[in-house]
């Protein structure tokens, strides 16, 4: 069953107390066996927005559902439109401090598992190949036909082809991939279908309403069970695709440790609570743990 997506979250009580200091965060990953659960917040510094802070895309867009884009042609014209641009953003990213310093501290021994909401493969990029991505990447495309998967790159050749020319006046990045666009540029663009058997293609990536593989979060679990700790890095937990993870690991009685702009969903299951820029602070950790950042990781332009 596919519910209508969380978009927005409002706690009904008053905020609980957030700490600009690193030492009770430090305590927390220097016993290791840490699992990482990363959200929008920590690509941020890479150039990509996210969600829910205070320059968020929600606060200017809906992002597509999955309702939206198997049921309407003009829904996915709009996407795929809209995502055909923002891809070379996406696609241009490099890893930033805040990526460099959880592939270091899991070098170090005192990260185990890496799952991420971001579907930018800037973990992957920075070193961290294993990370789970809970969302998918949108550096694939699968066929909602067949289920066959192709490279994202092989998709923007065939869509430049059938669109030459097109390169509309595209503003704002959102963390999905897309770009806002005029309705009369979008009416222009030129989808286009499986080469394999015709089918709608779709990101493999999982779109508000859609449910979230269920292998693929039970191996999240058993990240989870297999750490000592969790530690959030930039995500508001709004969405329970994120927030269950949080209560799994309290409900066991591991200490959760949230490094995050701003109030979250979670922030009653953690011990520990950070308002820190996320680079800054997890490369301050990195150093603090003995644990040097490689500056040569990323992906080039």
């Amino acid at each position: 069953m596919r519910t209508r997506p969380t978009l927005t979250w409002t706690s009904p009580d008053a905020p609980l107390p957030r700490t600009s200091s690193l030492d009770e965060l430090t305590g927390v990953v220097a016993r290791g066996r840490v699992a990482v659960l990363s959200g929008a917040g920590l690509s941020t510094e890479s150039g990509i927005p996210d969600y829910r802070g205070a320059a968020g895309s929600l606060r200017r867009h809906t992002p597509m559902t999955y309702d939206e884009f198997v049921t309407s042609p003009e829904g996915r014209q709009r996407y795929w439109a809209r995502s055909h641009l923002g891809w070379r953003t996406i696609a241009r990213a490099t890893p930033n401090d805040g990526h460099r310093a959880v592939t270091a501290l899991r070098e170090g021994g005192y990260v185990g598992g890496v799952i991420t909401q971001n579907v930018d493969g800037l973990h992957q990029a920075a070193g961290t190949a294993d990370a789970v991505e809970l969302h998918g990447s949108l550096d694939r495309v699968i066929c909602l036909g067949c289920r066959r998967t192709s490279p994202r790159a092989e998709l923007d050749r065939r869509l430049r082809a059938a669109n030459p020319g097109f390169a509309g006046a595209a503003t704002r990045i959102n963390p999905d991939g897309d770009v806002e666009l005029p309705d009369e540029v979008v009416r222009r663009f030129t989808t286009v279908p499986c080469t394999a058997c015709g089918g709608v293609l779709k990101p493999d990536v999982v779109f508000f309403g859609e449910n979230v593989p269920r292998p693929r979060v039970e191996q999240c679990y058993r990240l989870v069970d297999d750490a000592d700790a969790l530690l959030v890095l930039g995500s508001s937990l709004t969405v329970m695709s994120g927030l269950r993870f949080v209560r799994h690991a309290a409900a066991a009685g591991k200490p959760v440790a949230i490094l995050n702009h701003g109030e979250t969903r979670g922030d009653r299951y953690a011990a520990v609570r950070v308002d820190l820029p996320l680079g800054r602070a997890l490369t301050e950790l990195a150093t603090r743990l003995g644990c040097g950042l490689s500056e040569d990781r990323g992906r080039s332009a």
